[in-house]
């Protein structure tokens, strides 16, 4: 089956086309609406950058992207693909799981108003189906994974009429990835879901940490928004709510600014006065600098809090998982956060740790009695999935019972759908000590 997954940011479209869930392309349009925009985009063990292009909105970047996937000769038309899966942030209170494009998804307000910077994914879902009518489109939201959390982890200690008429209420981001890890790693510890815990950490220039029971998700780190949890590359993570009124009077800021300086100006950037970007605070800490140095220490810190918390939410941990950029390049990191965790029984090995780069692994020491790994993400190859999971089951919807037990298929019900291969066995992955 041919699927296309689209995820559009507020000024960026990312894509990648699977074939039988084998990438056939992708691509990333940049700096869209913004006057000179960049493409980058691979297919046939080709990458190709255009430079300066005039691409004012989503809408033009699909059309730019169909364009270029049939100039490389990846398909003939927008008919050739059988279905599109988008990233959608947040699906609000009322999807525990991907679903078909449909009206009501389409006018989904709760969830535009929860997250009116990411109300591009829908964008992007209007002009897919203004671009290929025909063609079944999935969301597949960033929130859904953790909707099965109890009340007591999903609820805020606020007045009730905030969460009866407005929605507020800890819903985590990122379910994408924790989704995909969190299946991988247990296909590697080759245990069955039941009885088994873990904590999956993605930990990109964005980060959040979910403890998982069962295969389900029972707590995860950001709450409303994406600016809640652990520290992250340009976000606070946790502060004191006292802390905003404080700052908006002193230095009479607006809600806006003060939201913008929480989100983009703090966490890694805001401590080290010098960036976001891990790689250059570790090179700048490791020259003496100490602003950089506390911000290590602090973002450390604030994961491994984290942890310990997890260690009470689940009954049992079987497994830390490190995934997205920081968490599968960087050694540096994964020790500093494991550092401190030998109460638990967590141990890593320092050789396996450094070799262990973007590739799946168990980096844990033989004494420890917590497996780690690093499992690269794979949050396209998950939405892909889940696209051709939800049409399966509506194309097995459609078919009458008789059929279902056990008779003959109508002719074209489910045809060019084949079960889902959540992934085979890779052959570098170190195995458990």
């Amino acid at each position: 089956m041919r699927i296309l997954v689209v995820n559009c940011g507020s000024s960026s479209l990312k894509y990648t086309l699977f074939q039988e869930h084998v990438e056939i392309a992708s691509g990333l349009i940049e700096k869209i609406g913004e006057g000179a925009s960049t493409y980058t985009r691979h297919a046939a063990g080709e990458t190709k950058v255009l430079h300066d292009l005039p691409v004012s909105h989503h809408e033009r970047a699909l059309t730019l992207m169909m364009e270029t996937l049939v100039a490389d000769g990846v398909i003939r038309g927008p008919e050739a693909i059988e279905a599109v899966g988008h990233r959608v942030v947040h699906g609000g209170p009322d999807y525990t799981d991907a679903a078909l494009v449909d009206d009501r998804v389409r006018n989904n307000r709760v969830a535009m108003e929860l997250a009116p910077l990411h109300r591009a994914n829908y964008t992007g879902i209007e002009a897919c189906v203004k671009m290929m009518p025909a063609t079944p489109q999935v969301a597949v939201f960033d929130t859904a994974f953790h909707q099965t959390m109890p009340a007591k982890a999903f609820r805020y200690a606020l007045p009730e009429k905030y969460y009866r008429e407005y929605r507020i209420r800890r819903y985590g981001f990122h379910g994408t990835s924790h989704k995909y890890v969190s299946r991988r790693a247990l296909q590697l510890l080759r245990r069955p879901a039941p009885g088994t815990g873990l904590i999956t950490l993605h930990l990109g220039n964005g980060a959040s940490l979910t403890a998982i029971e069962n295969g389900k998700c029972v707590d995860t780190s950001m709450g409303l928004t994406p600016l809640a949890g652990v520290v992250m590359g340009s976000r606070c993570g946790d502060i004191d709510p006292a802390i905003v009124p404080f700052i908006m009077e002193r230095e009479n800021l607006g809600p806006r600014q003060v939201d913008g300086m929480l989100n983009k100006d703090s966490g890694v950037l805001g401590l080290s006065g010098v960036s976001n970007d891990m790689r250059e605070v570790i090179a700048r800490a490791r020259r003496g600098h100490a602003p950089s140095r506390l911000a290590l220490e602090v973002y450390a810190y604030s994961i491994q809090k984290y942890i310990g918390a997890y260690f009470a939410a689940l009954r049992r941990v079987t497994a830390l998982v490190f995934t997205a950029g920081i968490g599968e390049k960087s050694p540096y990191l994964r020790q500093l956060i494991c550092r401190n965790l030998t109460g638990l029984g967590i141990r890593l090995d320092p050789s396996k740790n450094r070799r262990a780069l973007s590739r799946e692994m168990f980096i844990q020491a033989r004494a420890s009695k917590v497996k780690v790994l690093v499992v690269p993400t794979k949050e396209e190859l998950m939405i892909a999935h889940e696209t051709e999971r939800v049409i399966r089951r509506q194309a097995a919807s459609r078919i009458p019972a008789a059929v279902r037990a056990g008779g003959k298929s109508p002719a074209g019900a489910g045809a060019g759908i084949r079960p889902v291969n959540p992934g085979t066995r890779q052959k570098n992955v170190d195995k458990a000590g």
